[in-house]
């Protein structure tokens, strides 16, 4: 799936240019299922190529963060939970992690929306509960602005870096392909068996609230 999504997102920036980029970073800032690493590294891959420039590549990227952080913003802002989960469901929202998001956000104020770009999941869900509390639009933007811009420059970093020493990836792709296999293979079973247990839960409470 990854590999599929990968060469997707690859088409649509080498096709778009920095429009494609900062498209693909607004969908990654909304609850829409576009992982920024798998987006990110290829945009440094262009940098190293010399298609894209430092500057336009971070102020792409980064106007793509904001706009996509203020449109799921405004959809906590205006319309509240049931328009977020309505709308959500067509993104492939999960209520539960959004339900996580939101009594983090509850529990640590307005800074979280600069850290959460560091967390998987959370950052494209922080920027509802920040428009469900009616957080301030200006430190809403002035955090997010910071926080994805050092992340996609991190990322971009990367690729930036792995497309100087592709040579001597290349020579370790055999391993570095198994060691992936076994993490894939890991990550699938815990993320089975967690979404297992939570269902059984639910689904329990569920019956016993029948009962009663």
């Amino acid at each position: 799936m990854f590999t599929h999504l990968a060469v997707y997102f690859t088409h649509i920036i080498e096709n778009l240019g920095y429009w494609g980029a900062g498209f693909l970073m607004g969908l990654e800032s909304m609850v829409a299922p576009v992982p920024s690493e798998l987006v990110m590294p290829f945009v440094g891959f262009l940098v190293a190529d010399g298609k894209f420039t430092w500057t336009f590549a971070i102020l792409a990227t980064s106007l793509g963060s904001i706009v996509g952080s203020l449109v799921s913003y405004a959809l906590g802002y205006w319309g509240g939970r049931p328009i977020v989960m309505k709308v959500g469901r067509y993104l492939l929202l999960n209520e539960h992690d959004l339900e996580w998001t939101e009594n983090w956000f509850a529990r640590n104020g307005s800074w979280t929306i600069l850290v959460s770009r560091f967390i998987p999941v959370v950052r494209h869900l922080i920027s509802i509960p920040a428009g469900l509390g009616k957080m301030k639009l200006l430190p809403f933007c002035l955090y997010t602005l910071i926080g994805a811009t050092l992340w996609n420059t991190f990322l971009l970093v990367c690729g930036f870096k792995l497309k100087q020493n592709w040579e001597t990836v290349e020579q370790y792709s055999k391993q570095i392909d198994r060691v992936m296999i076994v993490v894939v293979a890991i990550a699938a079973v815990w993320f089975v068996k967690t979404h297992l247990a939570r269902y059984r839960r639910q689904n329990g409470k569920a019956s016993s609230g029948a009962k009663k």
